[in-house]
């Protein structure tokens, strides 16, 4: 069996094919990558008061979920119901009607959280945004995801007295973590399931998914190949990131983000399969067929506290997780009001 060319005309067409290949399979990764706008780069503005006192806020709900209450999953159950409680005491204090999505894991009831801000144009058509408030086992969780949840109440907290064209549900999921992750049992899947169920015109979701670590150093970010070559290696920026299906969506909420917000920001538009893409709650949506992405500073690659128990409120960077936030608003008024 002939695996090579044999003259210089067959070494040609094989090289031509080759190019081809390569130029498709170019154009395909640039699809992947190309977003508008460009990253911050440069100094930073000073935080303004109202970032300062919402990286309070974040650090004092942080303190005390992975603080105070500490490891918080199926296996530590009493402290997983204790921050359910939390937050729907959080919610319904910000004057939302809250409600609790209620199913069974091993003979045990679990919950998630749900707090809507009905639209005053076009109250059916839903902007979900959501995080999840479980911890790995063994872990506080303070970054994965106490950093998440603390995001969620801030947002809840702005928008509970605008009036915005779409509804805006504030969801804060249990069960994310190993063993349930990309189940049935996974909090946003049971919530996304049911949403469709319901015929719910979801047409945005985004997840909060460890947001409170950044760094300036060299060499502090690391990716699955190929994408070590196309992305910075500084890990001081925040990742939009979601599958192709949800392109438009991911493309337009990082617009949004660069326009207004001084904060180095990355963003993908990549297929579901790609390590770490699908890699939280936004991935529930993608199941039924909702465009959806996740917020991130791209936890195990950057972090080194991911899922070990010194994953502690004392790592994070508040004040950056406030500007974040700031910019997260402006995404959702955005999306809120087409």
């Amino acid at each position: 069996m002939k695996l090579l060319p044999e003259n210089r005309r067959q070494w040609f067409a094989l090289l031509g094919r080759c190019a081809v290949l390569l130029a498709i399979l170019g154009g395909m990764l640039f699809s992947f990558v190309s977003m508008p706008g460009h990253s911050f780069k440069g100094k930073e503005p000073s935080f303004t008061l109202q970032e300062q006192e919402a990286a309070r806020r974040m650090r004092s709900d942080v303190e005390r979920i992975a603080g105070s209450i500490g490891e918080h999953n199926v296996n530590t159950y009493g402290e997983l119901q204790k921050v359910a409680d939390l937050l729907v005491g959080r919610f319904t204090a910000m004057g939302y009607q809250v409600q609790q999505e209620r199913y069974q894991v091993r003979n045990k009831t679990v919950s998630n959280i749900v707090a809507e801000l009905p639209g005053i144009g076009k109250p059916a058509e839903i902007v979900v945004v959501g995080a999840h408030y479980d911890s790995p086992p063994e872990s506080p969780g303070a970054n994965d995801n106490t950093s998440g949840v603390a995001a969620l109440l801030e947002l809840a907290a702005r928008f509970k007295q605008q009036k915005l064209h779409r509804s805006v549900r504030f969801v804060a999921f249990v069960n994310e973590e190993p063993p349930w992750f990309q189940t049935d049992l996974m909090g946003s899947r049971v919530n996304a399931a049911r949403a469709k169920k319901r015929g719910d015109a979801i047409v945005a979701m985004l997840a909060f998914d460890t947001i409170g670590c950044y760094s300036n150093v060299p060499g502090s970010q690391h990716y699955p190949p190929p994408f070590n070559v196309l992305y910075p290696d500084t890990g001081n920026f925040i990742a939009f990131v979601g599958n192709t299906a949800s392109r438009s969506l991911v493309r337009t909420s990082l617009k949004a983000f660069r326009e207004t917000t001084a904060f180095p920001s990355e963003g993908i538009a990549a297929p579901a399969f790609i390590k770490g893409v699908g890699w939280s709650d936004h991935w529930s949506y993608w199941q039924e067929g909702y465009p959806a992405f996740m917020i991130t500073d791209t936890a195990p690659f950057r972090y080194r506290h991911y899922h070990e128990s010194s994953d502690t409120p004392e790592k994070l960077d508040y004040l950056k997780m406030a500007r974040v936030v700031t910019g997260v608003a402006k995404v959702i008024e955005k999306l809120a009001a087409q």
